[in-house]
């Protein structure tokens, strides 16, 4: 059995055509939740919705308070299937991907999760290899998810994402420290998978068009580029400051994307905004920290 879960947060037509499409498969999952954070959708999409809801077709949850992890823990603490596949609110799915997520687990039990081809707009499926070049904190940051071929790997996009129910619960879940577009969740999450001996397949026909809505989803957060506020950082800082096997690799890995962040194409045509996102980044270090402390004192 499989449940898909969708978490969404400020969107309408697009998120329509997303289930409409999901609902439409030849291969159906077994229930598909709606896991809804957007405080208010028109009267069409709210409609749909409801009538969707009422036949059973789906499970429409709503959540008051906006949260990427927070919603897909939901999913997994609510979902009836053993196996969870997370997909984005605005994708058009391949018609084979319920089959080939649920087929990969059952032929091989010992998978904790499989995540699926993601094409985004500029791309297009290709036979590709993954480079493996970036190692440590960024192991797997350079995966063709693009790619059709099927292999393991250590990093997950979690558009694409199917877990066991069970095992992903086992190390906690999603961290709901991660806040905001919550960067590095995904890659944190799959860092704890590996830690407790899990293994990751990737599925290169198990595959979605990403649509890339322009408005609602993690795109709610706004431009980085320009933004004083520590939440569009402060879940990488967040991630090497857990993981990183020395203090003094987390120090560097922080200290390295600080001045990335502000040595970009933008910022060296636009270069008063680089004080505004030096501070945006010095604050999200200092917030990394302090989560990192509560969750240690926490636990």
């Amino acid at each position: 059995m499989i449940t898909i879960a969708i978490p969404t947060y400020g969107r309408d037509a697009v998120l329509i055509d997303s289930v409409s499409a999901l609902l439409s498969l030849e291969i159906r999952a077994d229930e598909i939740l709606v896991i809804d954070q957007t405080p208010e959708h028109d009267l069409e999409t709210q409609r749909k919705l409801q009538d969707w809801h009422d036949l059973g077709d789906i499970r429409w949850i709503r959540l008051e308070t906006p949260s990427i992890t927070r919603s897909m823990n939901h999913a997994l603490q609510h979902a009836m299937s053993e196996l969870v596949l997370f997909l984005d609110d605005d994708i058009l799915p391949r018609a084979e991907i319920v089959a080939i997520h649920s087929a990969a687990h059952v032929d091989d039990p010992s998978l904790w999760a499989t995540v699926g081809q993601v094409i985004q707009p500029w791309q297009k499926p290709e036979d590709v290899e993954a480079p493996r070049k970036t190692i440590g904190l960024r192991i797997d940051e350079d995966f063709p998810f693009h790619s059709t071929r099927d292999m393991d790997v250590q990093n997950v996009m979690a558009g694409n994402l199917c877990v066991h129910r069970q095992r992903a619960l086992s190390i906690g879940g999603f961290d709901e420290n991660f806040v905001g577009s919550a960067y590095r969740f995904e890659t944190e999450f799959a860092r704890r998978i590996g830690k407790a001996g899990g293994k990751i397949r990737f599925l290169g026909g198990a595959g979605i068009d990403h649509l890339r809505a322009e408005r609602g989803g993690t795109r709610s957060s706004g431009s980085h580029l320009t933004s004083a506020d520590p939440k569009h950082g402060v879940g990488d800082h967040y991630f090497a400051l857990l993981h990183a096997d020395s203090p003094t690799e987390a120090r560097a890995y922080c200290m390295k994307r600080i001045l990335r962040e502000v040595r970009t194409k933008f910022h060296l045509t636009h270069p008063w905004w680089i004080p505004v996102k030096l501070v945006g980044e010095i604050r999200a270090y200092f917030a990394a920290k302090q989560l990192v402390e509560k969750k240690r004192v926490s636990s």
